[in-house]
């Protein structure tokens, strides 16, 4: 554990900065991440790292405990999500990037979203009006099955492009290679975060 405590006094060490999680469970900077393996260490270290063990040391030391905690469940809680490792992953290397038309559809969704939103807006008006509502809940229905279908699809392909990026960090591809990469991630990412907002949107207008 010597990321953690110091080799020769056994001390819990600082939290360093610009650190990332990967390197407190001391794995690269990988995608893909064995479950089992990275409850074991989160185990581990939150049994080492907790502040009852810290009870007869220093202030300091007491209140590293504290942030050293505090960090390993941000990171474990992170990592363990395969959609927030790779925002964490993209964040730490810098190439996170939501982008400005990120509230806009995807070209090859525009007909499905404008018939989506009319029929919101149809839904809205007749429960203003008190109007039968259960045809147009009906066809938001199977809108919703439609957009989580393309969800699904969505996670397929940032599973598929997550093991490009280890592939591409196990071979020491080239940096242009990467940054196709990443790229790539960061559009899968927006178009993730576009359809899951539209799922939300009908979902709420559903149970209303």
């Amino acid at each position: 554990m010597g990321t953690h405590f110091c080799s020769s006094c056994g001390k819990v060490l600082q939290v360093p900065e610009h650190r990332d999680y990967f390197a407190i469970f001391e794995m690269p900077r990988k995608l893909w991440i064995e479950m089992g393996a990275l409850e074991q260490k989160f185990l581990q270290l939150s049994w080492k790292l907790h502040p009852d063990n810290f009870v007869n040391a220093t202030p300091e030391e007491q209140e590293i405990s504290l942030k050293r905690s505090s960090e390993l469940n941000d990171a474990y809680r992170t990592l363990r999500d395969p959609v927030a490792r790779v925002e964490y992953l993209l964040a730490v290397e810098g190439a996170r990037k939501e982008g400005q038309s990120k509230q806009q559809a995807p070209p090859e969704l525009l007909e499905e979203v404008f018939e989506l939103n009319e029929s919101l807006d149809e839904l809205r008006e007749a429960k203003v009006s008190g109007s039968d509502t259960a045809n147009l809940k009906h066809r938001l229905e199977a809108a919703e099955k439609n957009f989580e279908q393309k969800l699904t699809e969505v996670d397929s392909q940032l599973q598929a492009t997550a093991r490009d990026w280890d592939q591409a960090i196990e071979e020491n591809a080239d940096k242009a290679r990467g940054d196709g990469v990443k790229a790539k991630l960061n559009e899968l990412l927006n178009r993730r975060s576009y359809i899951r907002n539209l799922v939300v949107n009908v979902q709420k207008e559903l149970v209303l």
